[in-house]
C-alpha cells in the first residue's frame, strides 16, 4: 500500500536522493529544427511540459520567457525561445487538441508564452488540479515529485541565466527534468486513482498524523 501525505515537509526533501532525466536533450536553436522536433513531438501520445525565464532582480523589470521545454519519457526537446521566437511549428504544438500535454502552473506558463505571440492552448492538464483529487495539497513540483516517489529534484538551477548563449549541461539537466517529472506524476496519479491503493496521511499542527484511505474516482 502505498502512503503519501496531504502536506509533504519541506525539509525531508533534503535527505531524499537526488533525481534527474536520463534521457536524450535536444537544444533546438533555428525554426527549421524546431519543425523536425515538433514533427515527432506530435507523433507521441503525451508530452511533459514546462518553462523556464530569466529571473530579474530588478523590482519591476521582467523577461520573457526564454526556454520551452517539451519531453517525451525518454527524449527531451529544449526550444530556446529567446534566440528563434515562437514558430509557426510550436503554436501548431500548443494548440494541439489531440495529445495529452501535461504541466504545473500551467496558466503562468501560457500566460508568458502568450506575451511572445498570441495563441490559443489546446489540450493540458493541470497537474495542481490533479493531484488535489488524491488529496496531496502541495503545489510545488518538488514536493509533489518528493510525495509520490520519495526523490528529489534539484532546483539549484531554477535562478540562473535562461538566456545565455549557452546553455551548461546543468541547466539542460534542470530543463528537461522539470518536464520529464510531470509525465511521471501524471502517470502516477492516473494508476493510483484506478487502482485505489494508497494511503493519504493527513498532517495537522495541532493533532497528530491520522491516516484514511482515499478512494479517488475520475471526475
Amino acid at each position: 500500500m502505498k502512503v503519501i501525505q496531504d502536506k509533504y515537509e519541506k525539509k525531508k526533501i533534503q535527505t531524499l536522493p537526488c533525481v534527474h532525466f536520463e534521457g536524450r536533450i535536444i537544444v533546438i536553436f533555428t525554426e527549421r529544427d524546431a519543425e523536425k522536433a515538433v514533427d515527432f513531438l506530435m507523433k507521441q501520445k503525451v508530452l511533459g511540459f514546462d518553462t523556464e525565464t530569466r529571473p530579474s532582480f530588478q523590482k519591476g523589470k521582467m523577461h520573457q520567457v526564454a526556454l520551452l521545454q517539451v519531453s517525451t519519457h525518454d527524449e527531451c526537446f529544449l526550444f530556446r525561445l529567446n534566440r528563434m521566437g515562437v514558430p509557426d511549428s510550436v503554436v501548431r504544438l500548443l494548440e494541439d487538441t489531440t495529445i495529452t500535454k501535461v504541466g504545473l502552473s500551467l496558466q503562468d506558463d501560457m500566460r508568458m508564452l502568450n506575451q511572445r505571440r498570441r495563441f490559443k492552448p489546446g489540450t493540458f492538464v493541470e497537474l495542481q488540479k490533479e493531484v488535489k483529487e488524491i488529496g496531496i495539497e502541495d503545489n510545488s513540483l518538488q514536493k509533489i515529485f518528493a510525495n509520490l516517489f520519495g526523490e528529489k529534484i534539484s532546483k539549484g538551477q531554477q535562478l540562473s541565466n535562461w538566456e545565455a548563449d549557452v546553455l551548461t549541461e546543468a541547466q539542460q539537466k534542470y530543463a528537461a527534468t522539470d518536464a520529464w517529472a510531470c509525465i511521471k506524476i501524471h502517470e502516477e496519479v492516473t494508476k493510483m486513482k484506478k487502482e485505489k491503493n494508497f494511503i493519504l496521511e493527513k498532517t495537522s499542527e495541532e493533532q497528530p498524523v491520522t491516516t484514511e484511505l482515499v478512494e479517488a474516482t475520475h471526475e
